[in-house]
């Protein structure tokens, strides 16, 4: 059963692993640039967010520098879902081809049969999602040391959560064939409803796993230390108790044009900000993680439920 299954697995395997190594081909060369050009500037020692002449220098150059390579980190957060929904093919197929029912004619019960797909095809998907984030941590390295792990494309290919991403679209492309039963529309539709699913979480429901952190400073004095890493939620002018001020568009004394300026009583001067600081990153991921396995495990279930009972 373990041998015919990975034969149907394995040409999408394959093809996952393909996609893995194209990867490996464009970010080890520019991975090692970066290592090389981030140790040879001396940046080990500097941030972002480090205010000496030197560092700033060194900054700029090396931003400069693989600016746009680093941009490829948002588009690489599309990788899992496609892992996902590729690797969920091979199950969809025996039902839009028949070929489950010459399969069951055989010694094997539908339990056994569905236990053996569904694991190869979990335990792939796993393995997909641990190389991918294996090679993208290692990638981003610079990165993460002069900015943070909050940027965009970092905490979305780092830590556990897109093993949580690959699961999700896995399940939801396995939920989705078992029902319609061609592959194909199935698959697309699954791919849909997975980014769709992730700019929900990225936009509206990440912020809201963990509490953030508030913080109210008078804005002669420098920007605190904990928001320098931290993924700010909002930040704006505020009364000293941080309740936020709304401005009021207008032509600033001074200016050329029409620039906002804030008008507002005598408690304003203060900046407030909602924010997760760097200590929250593994709980942010652990919440997410849970949320997309949760969801994963739910709809895998599903599959097999509805395969047993249904077909």
């Amino acid at each position: 059963m373990i041998w015919v299954g990975w034969r149907q697995q394995r040409t999408e395997t394959i093809v996952a692993a393909a996609i893995l190594a194209l990867l490996a081909a464009v970010l080890v060369p520019t991975g090692l640039q970066m290592a090389s050009a981030y140790h040879r500037d001396g940046l080990s020692g500097c941030s972002a967010y480090t205010n000496s002449p030197g560092c700033a220098t060194a900054l700029q150059s090396f931003v400069g520098r693989f600016a746009q390579v680093s941009s490829l980190g948002g588009w690489l957060t599309l990788l899992p879902g496609l892992f996902g929904v590729l690797l969920a093919a091979p199950f969809v197929m025996q039902f839009e081809s028949g070929a489950y029912r010459l399969d069951w004619t055989q010694s094997i019960t539908r339990r056994r049969w569905i236990a053996g797909k569904l694991g190869l095809a979990i335990a792939a998907a796993v393995v997909a999602a641990v190389v991918f984030i294996e090679l993208v941590t290692w990638w981003r390295t610079p990165w993460v040391h002069l900015y943070g792990r909050y940027q965009d494309g970092t905490f979305d290919s780092e830590g556990i959560v897109a093993i949580g991403y690959v699961l999700f679209a896995l399940g939801l492309g396995l939920a989705v064939g078992v029902l319609w039963r061609r592959a194909v529309p199935a698959l697309i539709v699954s791919f849909v409803g997975y980014f769709a699913a992730r700019i929900f979480v990225n936009t509206w429901l990440r912020q809201r796993l963990v509490s953030p952190e508030t913080l109210t400073w008078h804005p002669p004095n420098n920007q605190p230390g904990v928001i320098a890493r931290a993924w700010v939620i909002s930040m704006g002018p505020s009364d000293r108790l941080g309740h936020y001020l709304h401005p009021h568009l207008g032509r600033c004394p001074g200016s050329l044009g029409g620039s906002i300026c804030v008008h507002a009583g005598p408690t304003a001067g203060y900046m407030h900000a909602v924010f997760e600081p760097a200590s929250h990153f593994w709980s942010l991921q652990l919440a997410e993680f849970g949320v997309f396995a949760g969801a994963a495990l739910v709809l895998i279930a599903f599959a097999a439920w509805w395969t047993a009972r249904r077909v």
